[in-house]
């Protein structure tokens, strides 16, 4: 999904990339810039490396994930590291008023950092008694499920919690129509539970939130709620690539 699609109906979730792919094959993330936005870049099968602004760098292993508000202006990139192939998400969330110009901040968690309760990774907010180390932006739940063929998983969404999606990365499920690796449901908002009915052995992530009450300001890597505050993220964004290039960091 993208910001000027999908990404309106479902926000605070505004982008959501699928990437599986030999790592020979890959170009990596070149240093690029966001403003007004989250990003997480979950990591399921191979490992990467990361730079940011903030000042950090180093590798996401299997299993961990990459968190980046980018607030007023950040800018961040990395490499596909060793392994043959990469596979994950990339999921970007609108953030409220009050953090859209906020300074950056990054954290990179290891497999060992993330809570799980059943079949579900706690990557942001909390299911049952597993809580994510990362501070959600809004009141908002991002899980990876991992299902068994013919196994079945009911999700409860919390109070308020009106905004629900899942997306498949490997294998197929019912909820209740048909959903294959590759593919996106976005379901009718409602606080209702739902369902997963697991045709064969899947992995798949699913958000859920209370709805962002704001429209999107969209600039090409940048969101945010009005015109002026996408200008002051996209100034800030121009004034830190300036520094970089007196750096020798960006061409």
């Amino acid at each position: 999904m993208s910001p000027s699609d999908l990404g309106e109906l479902l926000r605070p979730f505004v982008f959501l990339d699928h990437f599986d792919t030999p790592s020979v094959a890959a170009e990596g993330f070149g240093l690029h810039p966001h403003s007004g936005i989250a990003t997480v870049t979950w990591i399921m099968e191979g490992n990467i490396a990361y730079e940011d602004t903030t000042g950090e760098r180093g590798m996401v292993p299997e299993g961990g994930l990459e968190w980046m508000k980018a607030g007023g202006g950040v800018w961040h990139g990395g490499s596909f590291g060793d392994s043959a192939r990469i596979r994950g998400f990339q999921l970007w969330l609108a953030l409220p008023p009050e953090l859209e110009l906020g300074p950056a901040e990054s954290a990179y968690l290891g497999p060992e950092s993330i809570q799980h309760q059943g079949p579900a990774s706690v990557l942001l907010g909390a299911y049952g008694q597993a809580t994510s180390k990362i501070p959600a932006p809004s009141s908002l739940n991002y899980l990876s499920v991992s299902l068994k063929a013919g196994e079945q998983w009911t999700y409860s969404p919390p109070a308020g919690h009106t905004v629900a999606w899942a997306a498949v990365s490997r294998g197929s499920l019912r909820s209740p129509e048909a959903l294959q690796a590759g593919e996106l449901a976005a379901f009718a908002e409602s606080n209702e539970s739902i369902a997963f009915d697991a045709q064969t052995d899947v992995e798949f992530v699913l958000g859920s939130a209370v709805k962002h009450p704001h429209d999107l300001a969209l600039g090409y890597y940048s969101v945010h709620t009005s015109v002026d505050a996408l200008r002051e993220g996209e100034s800030r964004i121009q004034q830190i690539a300036t520094r970089l290039r007196t750096e020798g960091r960006l061409a």
